[in-house]
């Protein structure tokens, strides 16, 4: 494990503990989780997390629902998207964006970003080594060995915003037609058909932009 300073500690710290900290450094933003306390000892550290009462990891809680209509995933993506944003400008990249990575309480849906155990400093050149779930893995990093933070934390959270509305993750075959803004679900309005198409394109640069995202139509419609 890495070790990286933060400021305002004077020891170098494990980066896992670090990013935690710098994602909550400034006014304190719900959707991320809170670190406690820690204790970093030669052979191991511990982390010490606030644990909101009630709770269940979204992967779950999606299993129990089989999948979460729009408005559900709406409220659960504006959430996940705001983290993310955050995460970035202070200077965290998350980088395993995930149904496991979520934490929720089923009673209010309020969410928070765990786990930043994959995470690594953000920086404005391409990574050249992949460190998080696979499946979530950036179509340009398989391509061209490269990619960059915003785009691949745009197409982690096109993906699970597929498997919140679809209750499966998406095959070679969604992908395609994705790509090709030919994506549709009778079960699903076009904007969020739309959402998904824009979040998961093949080519970063036709991503939607991160800071955007809650522009979208999507988060628009079925509000009164």
């Amino acid at each position: 494990m890495p070790y990286i300073r933060v400021p305002g500690h004077p020891k170098h710290l494990p980066m896992e503990i670090g990013l935690t900290l710098m994602a909550n450094k400034g006014p304190r933003v719900p959707q991320i989780i809170k670190l406690l306390d820690w204790q970093d000892d030669p052979d191991h550290y511990v982390m010490v997390f606030e644990r909101p009462v009630p709770s269940m990891s979204m992967f779950s809680f999606v299993k129990l629902q089989r999948r979460l209509n729009e408005e559900m995933a709406r409220n659960v993506m504006s959430q996940v998207i705001h983290a993310s944003k955050i995460c970035c400008e202070r200077g965290v990249f998350h980088r395993d964006i995930k149904l496991e990575n979520l934490i929720v309480n089923p009673d209010t849906l309020e969410v928070k970003l765990i786990d930043f155990g994959c995470g690594t400093l953000m920086k404005d050149s391409a990574y050249v080594a992949f460190n998080g779930t696979e499946i979530f893995c950036p179509p340009e990093f398989d391509v061209d060995g490269r990619y960059h933070a915003k785009p691949a934390t745009v197409w982690s959270l096109g993906i699970l915003l597929f498997v919140m509305v679809c209750g499966y993750f998406p095959e070679d075959k969604d992908l395609h037609m994705i790509s090709k803004n030919v994506q549709s679900n009778p079960d699903l309005s076009k904007e969020c058909c739309q959402m998904i198409c824009s979040c998961l394109q093949h080519d970063p640069q036709q991503r939607l932009i991160l800071e955007e995202m809650l522009l979208h139509d999507w988060f628009m419609v079925l509000r009164v």
